[in-house]
């Protein structure tokens, strides 16, 4: 079997992850594919391990505006697909516009489904790109031969709004090892005086809500706690304007807030080494990657109980309402307070983070793919 996939809008850093971590722990062979054609950008193809298997297309149409994109997508694509004789296409996101079938689509994106979130969102480009956004994931999804979903919460949601998918399956994203490999510095009683390092990794965004963690920050250092905020995720417009404005009134003299705007993936996992508590407070995820990652690293966590979060970590920590920062500051004081329920939630988050593996849900993945190649055929 031959399978083309379409990476052409992986943009982000979690489509970046999830492609080279399906691609990088497969054995095609076990599913009896010869070859996968993968078409993308030069930055994404760069980072796809050489595989004698695996060939890189980079189409010159990809590396220029959205609008020659899909022009490609829509019109040039398809017949790319049949020259090189796949059998299938994988459609690494739902903002897909391409004709070729059977087609499997990965649902990645779920702030326009979430209700309440496209409002977070000022009227203007933003809010406009993310009601035609819904209007091109719909289509998409409904078009699709079959789709993925990353949650159970994800699936729910968003056929709400597609209606019923009658060919799906919910595929997680992994994580990487060098997140269980972290080594944890902080001995919690031995060091309780020291200052406790907290870490919140997110670009910033409406449902990312670092305002109210710097908040909620300040409130616990009001009443003596040492604590201190690094955010890793830069961000840019209103969100981040919101956030400067509350360092600004909270941490006038920089002395308890540190944000860093961009941290490569790969250093990632140096910086949660060297913290003591892991916080996550989005409102609004399809999978939360970064919460897995830190509930792999073995840190405390203090969580969002919003969308999937709870579907995620289960009890392996303790949950706030994102957007009350007194809800935040007392989940943080919980976990520093407590011993047991801090232990407790290391173990428990660890161990469901080994759910999260890239060699399993490569396997599931492209399981699921040439599942539907044998149906398309039988039909």
């Amino acid at each position: 079997m031959i399978i083309g996939i379409d990476a052409s809008r992986n943009r982000s850093g979690g489509t970046f992850a999830h492609m080279v971590g399906i691609i990088s722990e497969l054995n095609p062979s076990h599913h009896g594919i010869s070859e996968i054609h993968v078409w993308s950008h030069k930055n994404l193809l760069n980072e796809l391990p050489h595989r004698p298997w695996l060939i890189k297309h980079n189409p010159t149409y990809l590396e220029q505006n959205i609008f020659m994109q899909l022009f490609w997508q829509r019109f040039l694509f398809k017949r790319e697909l049949v020259k090189n004789k796949c059998m299938l296409v994988f459609n690494t996101t739902a903002s897909s516009i391409g004709r070729f079938k059977p087609n499997v689509t990965l649902s990645q994106d779920m702030l326009p489904f979430e209700p309440g979130e496209m409002e977070r969102y000022k009227f203007g480009l933003g809010r406009l790109r993310l009601f035609f956004l819904k209007i091109l994931y719909i289509r998409a999804l409904k078009f699709s031969s079959a789709v993925i979903f990353l949650t159970k919460y994800a699936s729910r949601m968003i056929q709400k709004s597609t209606g019923h998918i009658k060919e799906s399956r919910i595929i997680p994203h992994g994580v990487n090892d060098s997140f269980r490999n972290i080594k944890i510095n902080r001995k919690w009683e031995q060091n309780r005086s020291n200052e406790i390092k907290c870490v919140y990794v997110s670009s910033a965004a409406p449902y990312k809500h670092q305002w109210h963690v710097v908040n909620a920050i300040k409130i616990l250092r009001d009443k003596g706690m040492p604590v201190s905020l690094t955010l890793v995720g830069g961000g840019s417009g209103y969100s981040q304007k919101r956030l400067d404005k509350e360092i600004q009134l909270s941490d006038p003299t920089g002395t308890f807030v540190t944000q860093y705007s961009f941290i490569h993936i790969d250093n990632i996992p140096m910086v949660l080494s060297e913290s003591d508590l892991f916080i996550f407070a989005s409102s609004c995820e399809n999978m939360p990657v970064t919460l897995i990652e830190g509930m792999a690293s073995g840190l405390p966590i203090a969580c969002s109980d919003r969308g999937p979060m709870p579907e995620v970590l289960g009890n392996g920590g303790v949950y706030f309402n994102p957007e009350n920062p007194q809800s935040i500051a007392n989940a943080i004081k919980m976990i520093i307070d407590n011993k047991d329920l801090r232990l407790k939630g290391i173990k428990v988050s660890k161990q469901i983070s080994n759910k999260y593996l890239w060699k399993v849900n490569s396997e599931k993945t492209f399981q699921f793919l040439t599942e539907t190649i044998k149906k398309h055929k039988q039909n």
